[in-house]
């Protein structure tokens, strides 16, 4: 038995691969809420936290689009504001062996919450 598998013995590749797409959503949203952010600086800003956040295990890709509406209508007078979970939409997708998770992460009116959920994952 290697390392990994002492582990993760007790749960299934599934939840395995939704595991490690929730821990990257939430190491993701904790580590960069509150970010200065600006029209201009927004698309650096989605690149490098793909690319962080793509090195995590288990991860395939990471796509995040932050508002530029949402930029526009909170920024300062010194042109830039702070990024919050409202202004993110953010899908995360994670496999583990032959299992595939999408982990979903945006702003639900209705609840007027950025809401993180599992979108879909294989049977």
């Amino acid at each position: 038995m290697n390392v990994d598998e002492k582990y993760f013995k007790n749960i299934t590749d599934r939840e395995r691969a939704i595991f490690e797409g929730a821990i990257t959503m939430g190491a993701l949203f904790h580590q960069f809420v509150g970010t200065p952010v600006s029209i201009e600086s927004a698309p650096g800003l989605e690149k490098s936290i793909e690319n962080a956040m793509e090195l995590q295990p288990c991860i395939e890709s990471v796509n995040i689009k932050i508002s530029k509406k949402m930029l526009e209508d909170s920024k300062s007078k010194f042109e830039y504001t702070a990024l919050s979970g409202e202004m993110m939409d953010i899908k995360i997708i994670s496999k583990y062996d032959d299992k595939k998770a999408v982990i979903r992460m945006k702003f639900i009116e209705g609840l007027n919450y950025p809401l993180m959920y599992v979108e879909e994952a294989d049977k």
